[in-house]
């Protein structure tokens, strides 16, 4: 379904343009997820669980999506340009769908359950391009309308298909296949009905719309049961061998395993199975700097699998594509049959070393497009290729930024918290006195370096590493002793680090004098005043 110049106008084809632009730039972003290896709805693999139920254990996790995490994405960019390269082969063998007509695979719902829809999108724009180009194959003025109809309406439609089975059918491989084989068949005629909404708005010829709808439609279902039976025995290999690299159906093929233990039957009556017993304490984690510390579980490589791809690519557009049908495919019969290609124009790459998918200078029919089909599929190969590693490594380094930041953030935090923390302890050393307290009754306490006081009648304190001083409110009436302490006629107490008097008058305790005050002095203080305390 290569729409080539001329079939539709130019303001219609500017429009097309600018929205298959707009769909690669978006999947030029979405791509970077799904070749990171980050499926919407899947992850890696999961840890063991057990249902709580007595008697029965289930276990889960995904099969194959293996190791560190990034370990899918450094395998999905070549894959990717595989799949690419396989679509390329693919187009070139013509299947016959009816008298005189022919059809070819698009692509489009094959690459989106492979690699995902971001990712199918560029892959069809590659070999869209590169046919384009270097085959002349559909119009360069006419990428847009091609790369929209055959890449962007394919892989919706097809993806969206494909997901709403995968919730509908039983959790098993085949779902998997037989959801891609409808999801194929319905993507190429609502392809086929793009192109016609296309030609309606802007169609060189004026022909009646509904001819050309009907005769669209009905060759493109019968071109549709062929791209489902090769999109169908494409998955359901790759599923077969690595059921992980199939990006739509990740989550569908995890495995899912349940233990059950039957019930013991004593006398002829049921007993309730044993609980099961305790699981055992994981093992400690390695310690840092060991051996087992930061290697990965041990994953399967692709590259057996990307080595096989490769050959049945080589084997399908240098041998098999001899073989492919010579009539004229879906649209280039009912362009004929109704006058669409009265419009067309001659194409601006027709005198291209590689045009018609012959080499010009070899004159044996079978050689010349077996390696031109060769010539084509390694350079969709290395082409599409090239982009997704750009794609993936862009985001492997968009995701080390993040991590450094995120490290510093997390180094910052307990720097930042130490330093409040300090500075709450040297705000907490000062005391002040408690709003509408009296001079008399204030219970104050500081930690510094000035000379501590205390006036009071109760239950203050001072510490200072000068000489405290304070007159007691009254003198006691009892004696005292000193050796350090000093104790006066009442309740209170007066403690020293050298000899000294107190006499204290109330209840409280005091240091370096104050009734009830306490002050604690390092140097030596002057004795208190004579009485009946010392």
């Amino acid at each position: 379904m290569h729409v080539p110049d001329g079939f539709i106008d130019a303001p219609v084809s500017v429009a097309a343009g600018a929205v298959a632009a707009a769909a690669v730039a978006v999947s030029l972003r979405g791509a970077r997820r799904e070749l990171a290896g980050v499926p919407g709805n899947s992850g890696g693999r999961r840890s063991p669980g057990i249902r709580g139920a007595t008697g029965v254990q289930e276990v889960r996790g995904t099969t194959g999506v293996q190791g560190a995490p990034g370990a899918q994405g450094e395998r999905a960019a070549p894959l990717a340009g595989l799949v690419a390269a396989f679509i390329f082969a693919v187009q070139m063998l013509n299947f016959p769908v009816a008298a005189g007509t022919s059809g070819h695979l698009l692509g489009g719902a094959l690459a989106a359950v492979l690699v995902g829809p971001y990712t199918a999108v560029l892959c069809v724009s590659v070999v869209l391009l590169l046919q384009g180009v270097l085959f002349a194959d559909g119009g360069l003025t006419a990428l847009g309308v091609n790369i929209t109809v055959m890449g962007v309406v394919t892989v919706l439609v097809a993806y969206g298909v494909f997901r709403a089975l995968l919730g509908l059918l039983p959790r098993r491989r085949s779902a998997v296949t037989c959801a891609a084989f409808v999801a194929a068949l319905v993507s190429v005629p609502a392809a086929a009905t793009a192109f016609t909404g296309l030609y309606a708005l802007g169609g060189t010829t004026d022909v009646a719309l509904g001819k050309v709808f009907a005769a669209m439609v009905g060759v493109h279902v019968l071109i549709g049961i062929g791209e489902a039976v090769i999109t169908a025995v494409t998955v359901g290999a790759v599923v077969a061998v690595r059921p992980d690299l199939v990006y739509a159906a990740r989550a569908r093929l995890a495995v899912r395993l349940e233990l059950r233990t039957p019930p013991l039957r004593e006398g002829g009556h049921e007993t309730p199975a044993a609980a099961p017993a305790p699981t055992a304490a994981p093992a400690p984690a390695p310690p840092p700097g060991s051996a087992s510390e930061g290697v990965p579980a041990p994953r399967r490589s692709a590259r057996p699998l990307w080595i096989a791809g490769v050959l049945v690519t080589l084997l399908c557009a240098g041998g098999l594509s001899f073989y492919a049908s010579a009539s004229p495919d879906g649209l280039e019969k009912v362009a004929a049959d109704h006058g669409i290609d009265e419009g067309e124009k001659e194409h601006s790459a027709k005198d291209s070393p590689l045009a018609d998918y012959g080499i010009k200078d070899i004159t044996d029919a079978r050689l010349s497009g077996g390696l031109a089909g060769v010539i084509g599929a390694c350079a969709t190969l290395a082409v599409g290729s090239g982009v997704f590693v750009v794609l993936r490594r862009r985001r492997a380094r968009a995701e080390d930024l993040s991590r450094a930041e995120s490290g510093a953030r997390a180094e910052g935090a307990p720097r930042a918290e130490s330093v409040s923390r300090a500075e709450g302890v040297s705000r907490a050393g000062h005391a002040f006195p408690a709003e509408g307290e009296s001079g008399t009754a204030q219970a104050s306490r500081s930690a510094g370096t000035e000379p501590g006081t205390g006036h009071g009648a109760s239950g203050g304190s001072q510490a200072g590493t000068d000489p405290g001083t304070g007159p007691d409110a009254a003198t006691g009436a009892g004696a005292g002793t000193s050796s350090g302490t000093t104790a006066g006629a009442g309740a209170g107490t007066s403690a020293r680090t050298s000899p000294g008097a107190g006499a204290g008058a109330g209840a409280g305790a005091a240091e370096s004098g104050g009734a009830g005050g306490s002050t604690a002095a390092q140097d030596p203080a002057p004795p208190s005043p004579s009485g009946a305390g010392q």
